[in-house]
């Protein structure tokens, strides 16, 4: 039986013999050790974690043999022709590692290629929608699962509620608005619901918005990409049935890993990928595309867990909210710039983002995001979606120091003017 406890433990042991990995006592990392462990080109100031977080040079070593050994085998592993363990067992640690992080059981997780993939497979093969049922999401949802929503509404014959999150994100007025939304429309039978907002760093009361959705004889479907090895993610906490979640941001695992996760219970209320019978109904792979992935990548998985676990979740989100905090300061005597992630204490998350002054329109973020690259040699990203409009997203990472967060909050400063 998968035994969470036993799967840590191992993990830190394991860890304890790798290079560049976290000291056995526990000791707080330094960022100049966090960023020492990868390899990455920084010619640029890359604030752009929130897409990819990038493998450290262990997790980056680990992939390459596992490519090589892929690529020596070939079919002999694909066809589970090679002596030994199946293809399936060889890759059931991976399984195994990715639900212990979130609290789940194996059977109730599947491996795919990252957390759109696994959405998609929630939000379009929900069964439990019926003619004149509606289904929510806001404005801080990631655009392509709002995408999938609306798909709901021209392939059913169901209506699509948006809302806004309010401004300043409070808990309360969080919960009030929800509340309102699922009040105004009884129908409301399905919830998009984002753990941490892609957009702004918003973190969700998310277990509050599930008991209340539920309430109301509403499903939630839990949109963690973003969360998932940034905050603790614990599926019996958050009471959460449906989630999908990336392995390729904060777990810095490789590009193209996420998982689905379905509580077992609730597996009959997601139907299968395009009528998937190439495993069993009951089985959550079914859930997922079943086409030739990146087995290398998955392979990967347990040893990208394992360092995060070994080099400290805790000390991973202290370090990065530092970094947050120290552009932040950076910037605050800019006039007139606006900070748009929320400020109530555990309301935010590492993603943040501003206003220049007087930047009001999707051309002027996208104007300012290629002023700061190319004048400047810093990347933060300019994102539209949220009703306040559009912003400058900013994403520390693990590889970032000191000096390079200086450097983009040098780089605001100087541009302060770039629309007066």
């Amino acid at each position: 039986m998968h035994n969470r406890r036993g799967f840590i433990g191992g993990a830190a042991a394991a860890m304890a013999a790798m290079s560049g990995a976290a000291n056995a006592n526990g000791a707080r990392a330094s960022g100049a050790s966090f960023a020492a462990r990868y390899d990455v080109d920084r010619s640029i100031v890359n604030l752009d974690a929130a897409y990819y977080g990038a493998m450290t040079r262990t997790t980056a070593a680990a992939y390459r043999r596992h490519g090589e050994w892929v690529n020596r085998h070939n079919a002999l592993f694909l066809r589970s022709a090679l002596p030994g363990p199946t293809r399936d067992a060889r890759l059931q640690p991976a399984t195994d590692a990715t639900a212990s992080l979130i609290g789940a059981k194996p059977d109730e997780v599947a491996l795919c290629a990252g957390g759109t993939e696994a959405l998609y497979g929630l939000i379009v093969n929900y069964r439990l929608l019926k003619s004149g049922d509606a289904v929510l999401m806001a404005d801080v949802d990631y655009d392509e699962m709002q995408h999938a929503m609306a798909y709901l509404e021209s392939s059913r014959d169901i209506r699509v509620e948006r809302m806004t999150v309010p401004e300043p994100a409070t808990a309360a007025n969080i919960l009030a608005a929800y509340d309102e939304a699922l009040l105004r429309n009884p129908r409301i039978r399905l919830v998009l619901l984002t753990h941490v907002s892609n957009r702004n760093g918003l973190v969700m009361p998310v277990r509050e918005i599930v008991d209340m959705a539920r309430r109301r004889g509403a499903d939630v479907i839990l949109d963690s990409a973003q969360a998932v090895g940034l905050l603790p993610v614990d599926v019996d906490a958050l009471g959460v049935d449906f989630m999908g979640f990336s392995l390729h941001k904060w777990v810095a695992a490789p590009l193209g890993t996420g998982g689905i996760y379905i509580r077992r219970n609730r597996l009959a209320d997601i139907a299968p990928w395009l009528g998937n019978h190439i495993r069993a109904d009951d089985d959550v792979r079914a859930r997922v595309p079943t086409g030739t992935v990146d087995f290398a990548a998955r392979l990967t998985v347990p040893h990208a867990i394992a360092e995060h676990l070994a080099s400290g979740p805790e000390r991973k989100l202290a370090h990065l909210s530092e970094l947050q905090a120290r552009w932040v300061a950076g910037v605050s005597g800019v006039a007139g710039l606006q900070i748009v992630h929320p400020q109530e204490p555990d309301r935010h998350a590492v993603i943040g983002a501003f206003r220049l002054p007087k930047q009001s329109s999707w051309p002027d973020a996208q104007r300012a995001q290629k002023v700061l690259l190319e004048k400047h040699r810093v990347l933060v990203v300019a994102k539209q979606g949220l009703a306040s409009g559009p912003v400058l997203r900013v994403t520390p990472a693990l590889f970032n120091t000191e000096a390079e967060i200086d450097r983009m909050s040098a780089a605001v400063r100087a541009e302060r003017t770039l629309f007066t």
